[in-house]
């Protein structure tokens, strides 16, 4: 009994109580649960500070911005040819050490040419003896007999020259020369051996400049010159850059991948550019020498928009700015600021538009 006498109490006072925060606000009376201190206040002036609000601004920046497209290549030798041999025989002599930079036109190996040696000395004996024939009808005709057998004798002698020129072909084919000047890679044949046409001697690359290849999507198409300046990174030196140019753009647009393939050319003095490397490329595509930057921390990101907090009269004005490209803790601004703007960097979360503010301090940034 006296437990439910408690309850019907305490039922009591919750009804009297609820009945005083809803309806006392129009009595005049306080709220309960605001003498309490546990009802939130109005969140306006909550925010709202009392008087204008110390922040620190940085001037907006004009440097220098260069927009870049990334890929990935590969090193090609300028020129590249895998050297064999013309003409059956057996290697007589090796010339060349693997490896070994050698200038156009230097033997790398000879085969043995000794069956071809006596076959030119046979042929130039005929040569010999062709034109002796020939020298002693001429001195010797008379008559239209006569004249046909200098014409004869002609012919004959004409023919043996063919016959040395022949000979002496297939004589210069038993020694191997490097068409152009370059490195040559490992060897693969031994003196002794017996070797046939086209089997693989080694081969010979010219890398003091190299090309290299690479692709970028098509958008990028009518931005891309003969001269654009080319980077390049390998993972095997680390950190450091490669710069190239481009040469040439390939004239179609690959249809499965929608790219265009772009080939460079770069200085390679120590060669230390090898064919066949993997780079990652960054291909320069516009630089803008008056692009205006602001810090990083001044951006106010709605979702895909970017607003900043411009000082302008003493009063804090937000305005939306279109964004171009990032640096290490900067960013362009294509559109909604100007050269002579300061941005409000810290205080932002205190600000609203229109806003009254005290500079606390100006923030400067090295240029560029």
């Amino acid at each position: 009994m006296r437990k439910r006498t408690q309850l019907v109490v305490l039922a009591l006072l919750a009804s009297a109580g609820a009945a005083w925060q809803i309806y006392g606000g129009e009595a005049g009376l306080p709220r309960p649960m605001a003498l309490l201190g546990l009802e939130k206040r109005n969140a306006a002036a909550a925010v709202a500070p009392a008087g204008p609000v110390n922040v620190a601004v940085s001037p907006v920046r004009t440097g220098t911005v260069i927009e870049r497209a990334e890929s990935v290549g590969t090193v090609r030798a300028r020129e590249a040819v895998t050297i064999t041999a013309k003409t059956p025989g057996i290697v007589s002599a090796i010339r060349f050490q693997e490896g070994q930079r050698v200038p156009a036109g230097e033997t790398l190996i000879v085969l043995d040419d000794a069956a071809l040696r006596a076959e030119m000395d046979q042929a130039r004996a005929l040569l010999d003896d062709a034109r002796s024939q020939l020298q002693r009808a001429q001195r010797l005709s008379s008559g239209v007999v006569a004249e046909q057998r200098v014409d004869t004798l002609q012919a004959a002698a004409r023919g043996a020259e063919g016959r040395v020129r022949q000979v002496q072909a297939r004589l210069d084919d038993t020694r191997v020369t490097a068409p152009f000047a370059g490195r040559v890679g490992l060897r693969s044949v031994s003196l002794g051996a017996l070797v046939q046409p086209g089997t693989l001697v080694t081969t010979l690359d010219d890398i003091s400049r190299v090309r290299v290849e690479f692709s970028v999507p098509e958008v990028y198409v009518a931005r891309v010159q003969p001269g654009s300046i080319v980077s390049a990174r390998s993972a095997a030196y680390g950190d450091r850059r490669f710069q190239g140019t481009v040469t040439v753009a390939d004239t179609r647009i690959d249809p499965a991948t929608r790219s265009v393939r772009l080939i460079s050319e770069f200085d390679n003095p120590d060669e230390a550019l090898r064919p066949g490397l993997f780079l990652n490329i960054e291909l320069n595509l516009q630089t803008r020498d008056d692009a205006l930057m602001i810090p990083e921390e001044a951006l106010d990101p709605v979702g895909e928009r970017a607003f900043v907090f411009v000082v302008r009269d003493d009063r804090a004005q937000r305005v939306e700015v279109t964004l171009g490209q990032r640096l290490s803790g900067e960013v362009e601004v294509v559109r909604g600021v100007a050269a002579s703007d300061l941005v409000v960097v810290r205080g932002i979360q205190r600000l609203r538009n229109n806003l009254p503010v005290r500079i606390t301090e100006t923030l400067t940034r090295p240029t560029s």
